[in-house]
């Protein structure tokens, strides 16, 4: 084995670490709502969403991952230092973050590291900008989708059962949060785990591996590298970062069953539609939007805004300072002579 060949599996692993870390640090957009809501414990609401957050590999496709490689930086900006100073970026905005208790977005740090490294190494040049574009855009369009998208549901559900006790809704929907939490982890399996897969294939094909990378002949992404992105972001989820959960379950507004179905849903087929049209979205700003959109049904009051503020200045850092983490590592990278 070669030390380019080392240095590549240990990248690799790095890599899937990301991923696990991931999910621990987003393991609220899955189960917030379900625990909050009491329908399902902590540890049975984790269990329930990692495995969903696996089986989203046999189920949805590889658009996100596409993008994310090929869609972002030009090759010639890549080297498997680049990706490693990525990876310490986005690690390093994502235990500040979970530190804080704060719902930022893994997805943009993975991204913004990616950027910021890839500028350092090779210039402004290398990055695609309407692939960073669609990216940025979505920022503001995905919570602004799960925000209307879950109040649209609640008054669906109002006018619905409006004349219905509050113990039947609450049967109701507490069986429904079944399906929901189901369907809001299988998203947020697809879209995160993919962006990883990405990364992964760009480390591969930057360090001259690319029958690793690829099924064959095809430019299908290999079975070993789905598999250990979406196992990893299920374990990590599986252990549950808990104190984002108490911030989305219980800081920004509070949830019935009902409301958690309409969150669940409603961040679930915005999150669906991204990863369809192969946009690396936050499943956080999603479900966070979808949080604030039921929330404000009751009334406007009912959100807890200044949480919400500080939320959102989280996200607005989350590019910009990952950027800077990873072109500083990058920029010390190319001082020791790592390229």
């Amino acid at each position: 084995m070669t030390s380019q060949t080392a240095l590549i599996g240990v990248i690799v692993l790095v890599a899937i670490s990301f991923d696990f870390l991931n999910g621990f640090h987003d393991a609220a957009n899955s189960i917030a709502t379900v625990v909050s809501t009491r329908v399902l414990s902590p540890t049975k609401a984790v269990l329930w969403a990692a495995f969903f957050n696996f089986v989203a590999a046999f189920v949805i496709g590889t658009h996100v991952a596409n993008t994310v490689g090929k869609g972002m930086v030009d090759p010639s900006g890549i080297t498997v230092y680049v990706i490693l100073a990525a990876l310490i970026g986005a690690i390093f905005w994502d235990l500040i973050t979970w530190y804080y208790g704060l719902p930022s977005s893994s997805s943009h740090a993975l991204i913004g590291g990616f950027g910021g490294a890839a500028v350092v190494h090779a210039g402004w040049k290398v990055l695609i900008l309407a692939g960073f574009r669609k990216t940025i855009l979505f920022i503001v369009v995905s919570p602004v989708v799960g925000f209307f998208l879950g109040y649209l549901l609640m008054v669906l559900m109002a006018n619905i059962f409006h004349r219905q006790s509050p113990a039947f809704i609450n049967g109701i929907f507490r069986k429904g949060q079944f399906l929901s939490s189901a369907l809001c982890s299988l998203s947020h399996g697809a879209n995160d785990s993919q962006k990883t897969m990405g990364i992964i294939v760009a480390l591969l094909v930057a360090g001259n591996q690319p029958a690793w990378a690829y099924r064959g002949d095809s430019k299908d992404i290999a079975w070993w590298i789905i598999l250990c992105c979406y196992a990893a972001m299920g374990l990590g989820t599986m252990t549950g970062g808990w104190r984002i959960v108490k911030t989305m379950g219980q800081r920004i507004t509070k949830l019935r069953p009902v409301d958690g179905f309409c969150v669940e849903t409603g961040g679930a087929f915005s999150i669906f539609m991204a990863t369809y049209m192969g946009i690396p979205v936050s499943t956080t700003h999603t479900i966070t939007g979808s949080i604030m959109g039921v929330g404000s049904i009751t009334s406007f009051s009912s959100v807890r805004w200044g949480v919400a503020g500080r939320i959102v200045w989280a996200w607005v850092l989350t590019i910009p300072a990952s950027a800077l983490v990873a072109g500083l590592c990058e920029w010390i990278f190319t001082l020791l002579g790592w390229q």
